[in-house]
């Protein structure tokens, strides 16, 4: 394995992201109530104003990636060239945020990278910032529902913030299909919004995810108008919850490695 030199992750995926993208200004007029979110041009151009400013701590599991990648990944794949490599997915890629973290801290013949995301608008941005950024690395955009593709073996799968967006009866099957998938001693790694069982727990834990948003420049139309287009859109599970399914699909063990408020981050190893 060959290795670029050591850079921060965080910064320069962010970065990268981050550069030349609009201010996220979706919810500052008052919205039909009916209005729901979707991952369409409007939220493609503002995206990644709206990450940094939304979700606790991506960069900092944006930045450990690469990390969980060196001592996960065993190159037991291969590429059209025959040539051996860790195939990983990106699922529910978005703009390739994940992607962009592992090609900055690998040489472009060590991955054989697959994003996938049922968004258009999403895949082709994603598609130009990563042939901009990495044009030597195997990367592959695809525009596919992560419920219908056919995973190939691999060595790592990341799901950042997207199960949360499929209906609760679909979850097992996409876990399934990703454990089906994953090579002996492979990982997943999985992040998500979540809730606590515990009501008065749960209350304290929003308020304070939006005291972030409030300190994020966040207004309270903004935190209103979100909160209303996610209704029935973006479902949460408890901690456990996502546990109970890990164990339920065969991953034979996992945890959660990071959490901030109510944003959490798990490892499951097969």
């Amino acid at each position: 394995m060959s290795q670029s030199s050591p850079q921060s992750p965080q910064s320069e995926a962010t970065d990268k992201l981050t550069s030349a993208r609009q201010h996220d200004q979706l919810f500052t007029t008052p919205l039909d109530k009916a209005a729901r979110f979707s991952f369409d041009e409007q939220v493609v151009a503002c995206f990644p104003d709206m990450i940094r400013r939304s979700v606790p701590g991506y960069g900092q599991v944006l930045a450990m990636l690469p990390i969980f990648a060196r001592r996960h990944c065993k190159y037991r794949q291969q590429n059209d060239n025959r040539q051996r490599v860790s195939r990983i997915y990106d699922l529910g890629c978005s703009l390739g945020g994940a992607s962009m973290a592992l090609a900055g801290e690998f040489a472009p013949h060590d991955l054989q990278i697959k994003a996938v995301d049922i968004s258009p608008a999403m895949t082709s941005e994603a598609e130009k910032l990563l042939s901009d950024n990495y044009p030597e690395h195997d990367i592959e955009v695809i525009t596919a529902d992560i419920r219908d593709i056919e995973l190939a073996p691999c060595d790592m799968v990341i799901l950042n913030l997207t199960l949360q967006f499929l209906p609760a009866e679909d979850r097992v099957a996409v876990l399934e299909k990703i454990y089906n998938a994953l090579e002996e001693d492979g990982i997943l790694v999985l992040t998500e919004k979540t809730h606590a069982l515990d009501e008065q727990h749960d209350a304290w834990l929003v308020e304070r995810y939006y005291d972030f948003k409030r300190a994020n420049g966040y207004s309270e139309m903004e935190i209103s108008g979100k909160r209303n287009a996610l209704e029935n859109v973006l479902i949460t599970d408890t901690l456990d919850e996502h546990h109970q399914r890990l164990d339920k699909v065969g991953f034979k063990r996992h945890l959660t490695w990071f959490q901030f408020l109510n944003f959490v981050s798990i490892v499951a190893f097969k």
